[in-house]
């Protein structure tokens, strides 16, 4: 796998470029700077709006780490905007990570939203509108994946750019409750191709105060084009029970997607008879699981169900399951999507081989109709594979041009909620909607497995 060079990231400031840059970086217009008096007023003016806000909304939530609480995200504090430059010209950005293990994925999520700006020539309104494309990097080599840090930089840095429109993101949940409330202070939508943890947008399926506390400007502005984790946990137990699975031990890396969709699975696995040993939450910056899979093997389970990514260290949880003597003829292993991407196959090595995973939808080549066309042009395109998220992103940034073509100009709020309004949209995934929460009306996912070192499709799985 090729792996271009990557750009250090650096504090937020509003005078530079985003961190991660595209393999084929389009052209993009420098911010303009407020005068000083024009910026006294718009802080002035913001302030007001933020103190009003204040007094009919819940208060802003207040930062976390990775590992806080599922119903606690940024404060979303107002953030001074460009002043407005061409108003024919909007910028659509992602919020990848292309630093660590994750960017092989990252990168067709990439590729995914240029091949479809490309189709309409980063146009829309019959010519009328010019869309500009920005490519910034939510991880950084310190952390090897998503970083807090830079996620809020990032949503500041889109925030205060005022072509900014949409943001088409993230791949990490925990990463998207840090910048949805920021980005709603602003009106700016955001449309996930990857991201599933329920919390965001479903009521009831989180933590209590979720997913109001991401909202705090009172309205939605999250949508994602991928079903969420309360559906692909419970296909994965229904999934496991049908593989013959009668006792498991669960694992999760204690993120927010790892561990909700293992809380899912749990909960299905135990309603289902399936008998669950045990329950740890792993340090993912172990330099081995050894002693870990001596006590799982000596419980003599059926399975292993991984609640995390590939970059959660999987790879080495894998491994030293094999070395202890957990065969994949004895032992299961399966995870979600997280950890469906060559990276986990990279990281595994030979012990990859027979590994599960679901994944929430089906994978691009079985996709039919307009899906199956997109998957022979991406990969006459890219002379590559695309990975599983790829036509998820294409899909969004399909969204997303759609929207800009019903406002035909650079209005935030308007494209947000002609976002929000869509309906039976015909893309490449097929027909679907968005419910009033954001989500997809799309519920169809799929398994697969891992065999002579690639994953391969199983079966369609449905949910119940």
């Amino acid at each position: 796998m090729l792996r271009r060079k990557q750009q250090t990231n650096q504090p937020m400031n509003f005078s530079q470029k985003s961190g991660g840059k595209s393999p084929t970086p389009p052209k993009t217009n420098s911010t303009q700077n407020l005068g000083v008096g024009g910026l006294r007023k718009l802080l002035f003016a913001a302030g007001i709006a933020s103190l009003c806000t204040s007094c009919q909304n819940p208060p802003a939530p207040t930062a976390t780490t990775p590992g806080g609480s599922p119903g606690t995200s940024p404060a979303a504090t107002p953030v001074a905007v460009s002043s407005p430059g061409d108003p024919n010209t909007v910028k659509i950005v992602s919020m990848l990570p292309m630093t660590g293990s994750a960017l092989g994925q990252a990168q067709t999520l990439v590729n995914g939203i240029q091949q479809a700006l490309a189709e309409t020539d980063s146009k829309a309104c019959d010519g009328k509108i010019q869309i500009q494309y920005e490519v910034y990097d939510d991880a950084t080599a310190a952390a090897g994946k998503w970083d807090p840090a830079q996620v809020t930089s990032n949503s500041n840095k889109a925030v205060a750019d005022s072509s900014v429109v949409a943001v088409i993101g993230h791949y990490n949940s925990g990463a998207a409750k840090l910048s949805i409330p920021v980005l709603n202070q602003a009106n700016i939508v955001m449309i996930s191709p990857a991201n599933t943890y329920p919390g965001l947008t479903k009521p009831g399926k989180g933590e209590p105060k979720e997913p109001n506390v991401y909202y705090p400007a009172g309205t939605r502005n999250f949508t994602r084009v991928v079903p969420a984790d309360d559906l692909q946990g419970a296909v994965a137990g229904n999934w496991a029970k049908s593989l013959g699975v009668q006792k498991v031990y669960i694992l999760d890396d204690q993120e927010l997607y790892g561990k909700g969709i293992a809380d899912v699975f749990e909960a299905t696995a135990k309603k289902l008879g399936i008998q669950v040993l045990g329950r740890e939450g792993i340090d993912i910056r172990a330099s081995d699981y050894k002693a870990l899979m001596n006590k799982i093997k000596a419980l003599n389970p059926d399975m292993i169900y991984f609640g995390g990514t590939t970059q959660s260290n999987a790879g080495q949880i894998i491994k030293d399951m094999r070395n202890v003597g957990m065969t994949p003829e004895a032992v299961k292993f399966m995870g979600p999507d997280g950890i469906q991407d060559k990276a986990l196959i990279d990281a595994a090595g030979k012990d990859a081989e027979g590994i599960y995973a679901t994944f929430g939808g089906l994978p691009p080549q079985e996709l039919t109709g307009a899906g199956a066309k997109w998957y022979t042009s991406y990969k006459a395109k890219y002379n590559a594979e695309p990975e599983a998220y790829a036509a998820y992103a294409y899909e969004a940034t399909k969204v997303a041009i759609g929207a800009i073509n019903k406002v035909c100009k650079n209005d935030r709020a308007a494209i947000r909620e002609a976002v929000l309004a869509t309906k039976d949209f015909n893309g490449v995934l097929g027909t679907w909607s968005f419910d009033t929460n954001g989500d997809t009306s799309l519920t169809t996912m799929s398994g697969n497995v891992v065999k002579g070192g690639k994953w391969e499709f199983v079966n369609a799985l449905k949910t119940e």
